[in-house]
């Protein structure tokens, strides 16, 4: 079969043939018919210090797809050929504390799909069934490619499944990376007042989304500082500031606004990743606010995918998803798709089986 791979340590992908992958007694293989690039593959692709210190070649990159069942392994009866799945891409090992006691997204032995072993921008992938998820027959295979990150969204916003915590309130969602601007479209969904939307820098196609996604103001970290950020956000809020902000920007400055702009009491969840250490003032912006913190890691397997599944059901919230995807290229022409990301032409892009 048809694949991209990371051949050797170094930045760029190489398209190969590569044999088609077995599966086991408890796997299915799946024909991809729709995937995207996420960040990570990104950082894949560039060959940063986190990939140069995480990632071994030879590997199949990409985890983020959707595809029909095309063979399923001897000990699997939940699962039929023909049908449509989405990946969870954390391959669990059902063993360990984490998995026994309900928290299988943080196993301790976690790999993940096209970081720790082969991925999905290829013809076929071999998952476990445990790691299928079916979809309705008619989502678009590009949408059901992001319910992955969309999850993550999800769960950020929901950390103790209480949809009260959202409806009603106001929440600033700190980054307008895809990740952002999809959790700005659950927030209104799920009944939010007011949503605030940051951006770091001045990327006009996510500023411009980010209004689409339902967002009643958006702000430039770069263009107006987080000074005149959190000022606006408190007039906004009649000085009180936000019941609910999630930061998905992964930056010391995102981290700071998350909780300046936040009310005291209130919550904080934390999904983006920060590239090194840095210093915060724990008791100015954390202790004497009273915060509850959250740290998210991924979906909760498998709540989130359920939450997932019924606000997909929604037509408004769907068309906003679909609006992520600002681009749809082959998959032949991957490459392509990075740059894409990289100029700041796109936010999402989705990748077509043309291969």
């Amino acid at each position: 079969m048809e694949a991209f791979l990371k051949k050797k340590p170094g930045p760029g992908v190489e398209r190969g043939a590569v044999d088609r992958p077995t599966i086991g007694g408890t796997d299915v293989l799946v024909e991809v018919k729709g995937a995207a690039i996420c960040g990570t593959d990104v950082h894949i692709y560039e060959w940063d210090e986190w990939a140069a210190n995480r990632i071994k070649p030879p590997l199949i990159v990409g985890h983020e797809m959707s595809g029909k069942v095309v063979e399923v392994g001897q000990n699997v009866d939940h699962i039929s050929v023909g049908e449509m799945v989405s990946a969870e891409t954390h391959i669990v090992d059902q063993t360990c504390l984490q998995c026994l006691t309900g928290r299988e997204h943080v196993c301790q032995n976690m790999t993940i799909l096209g970081v720790d072993r082969d991925g999905v921008f290829a013809e076929y992938v071999s998952i476990p069934a445990h790691n299928a998820w079916k979809n309705d027959p008619d989502l678009d295979p590009v949408v059901g490619a992001i319910q992955e990150p969309l999850g993550n969204a999800v769960q950020t916003l929901l950390p103790i499944n209480n949809v009260e915590d959202i409806a009603g309130r106001n929440v600033a969602v700190v980054g307008m990376g895809p990740i952002g601007l999809m959790a700005v479209a659950v927030a209104k969904e799920l009944g939010a007042d007011k949503v605030f939307a940051t951006a770091g820098g001045l990327n006009k196609t996510r500023i411009e989304l980010a209004k689409s996604m339902g967002a009643d103001q958006v702000f430039s970290a770069r263009e107006e500082g987080r000074e005149a950020i959190v000022k606006a956000i408190f007039d906004a809020t009649d000085g009180n500031g936000v019941d609910v902000a999630v930061e998905m920007s992964g930056h010391p400055d995102g981290l700071v606004t998350a909780f300046e702009v936040l009310t005291k009491g209130g919550r904080v969840s934390l999904l983006g990743v920060f590239p090194k250490a840095f210093e915060v003032d724990l008791n100015r912006l954390m202790i004497f606010k009273a915060a509850t913190i959250y740290g998210i890691s991924g979906r909760l397997m498998y709540r989130t995918w359920f939450q997932v599944r019924g606000l997909l059901r929604r037509p408004t919230l769907r068309k906003k998803v679909s609006q992520v995807v600002t681009h749809r290229v082959p998959i032949r022409d991957l490459e392509d798709g990075y740059e894409l990301i990289l100029s700041k032409q796109a936010a999402k892009v989705g990748l077509l089986p043309k291969w």
